[in-house]
């Protein structure tokens, strides 16, 4: 009986997803009185570095096949995985690639499964987990009553902490059945962080009027080291690429601190940054309705604000 946990990579490089997930499946391991093992796909760079987020034992399947995701070829690999070293808990991190291999793993390992996960189970008697419903409106308590359990992680629901040592990686014995996909090209945004991995956001709507404007926003967020988001009208008009727009429809989000800029808020867009740890909106309309859902919130002229706060912060970060 172990935990096994899913390290995601990118480019041989593992993602901060890798080690939030390696820290919940640690937690997960004390609560239940095992150990957790980490699994790497692809060539990775360093992986006995999960080692000193609570990982025991590493795992690496490097063939090279693996370097690319194909949601078909990951869910029998983690499954003949997890077979062989009799995991009750798979853990995955609630990220595209975590959102397509979960319901397959589920049903590769005739598992329980419980996606998008933001607390640790219990062990009373029953594996319990919660999740939001709704929108982030309610939060569900999921019972999973199967031998096997498949959990999705939330991102930015578990800091990654250091709580051992770096372990040597072990490479572990699989069969990778042939792709039905051939990936042609992978295009990958650059130099920027990745907004699910984002703990700072500054992001901005149609509040801005246009996209020649929005060198105010780029300031702020280089200013504090945040990445850049959008409304959907922004993204849909052009103003921004499509990758930054946040939301129901877009990306979700949990940074620990959202700047909601020029941006109404929709329903839609609440629903996919509603989760972050501190909300702060700029709008000059006191009936925004993003004014309900912010920790602080500014009534003024954006481009009155916006300019005078980057001041701030500039001379604040200059004198500290």
């Amino acid at each position: 009986m172990s935990v096994l946990v899913f390290a995601e990579s990118t480019g041989g490089a593992l993602k901060k997803a890798a080690f939030e997930a390696v820290t919940y499946g640690y937690k997960t391991a004390q609560v239940l009185g095992t150990d957790c093992v980490a699994l790497t796909l692809g060539e990775v760079e360093n992986p006995g570095q999960l080692g000193t987020y609570g990982a025991s034992k590493v795992l690496t399947a490097s063939d090279l096949t693996l370097n690319d995701f194909d949601g078909q070829v990951y869910t029998d690999v983690i499954g003949q995985v997890a077979e062989q070293i009799g995991a009750t808990v798979v853990i995955l991190m609630h990220s595209s690639t975590g959102k397509s291999l979960v319901g397959r793993l589920s049903a590769r390992l005739n598992a329980g499964s419980a996606p998008g996960v933001n607390t640790l189970p219990t062990n009373d008697g029953a594996f319990r987990v919660k999740k939001n419903v709704f929108s982030g409106k309610a939060i569900a308590q999921v019972e999973i009553s199967s031998p096997v359990k498949v959990l999705s992680v939330m991102g930015n629901s578990f800091q990654p902490e250091t709580v051992g040592a770096e372990v040597s990686a072990e490479g572990v014995s699989v069969n990778v059945p042939a792709r039905k996909v051939t990936v042609k090209e992978v295009n990958r945004v650059k130099g920027t962080v990745p907004l699910p991995e984002a703990e700072l956001v500054v992001s901005a709507g149609r509040g801005m009027k246009g996209p020649e404007n929005w060198a105010i926003i780029e300031e702020m967020a280089e200013i504090l080291g945040a990445a850049t988001a959008c409304s959907r009208p922004v993204a849909d008009t052009h103003w921004r690429p499509h990758h930054e727009h946040v939301g129901q429809t877009g990306v979700a989000i949990r940074p620990n601190l959202y700047f909601a800029i020029g941006i109404s808020g929709a329903i839609q867009h609440l629903a996919g940054v509603n989760n972050s740890k501190v909300i702060v909106v700029i709008n000059k309309d006191p009936e925004a309705p993003f004014f309900k859902a912010a920790d602080y919130g500014i009534c003024a002229d954006l481009f009155d604000v916006v300019p005078k706060l980057n001041q701030a912060l500039k001379d604040f970060y200059s004198n500290n």
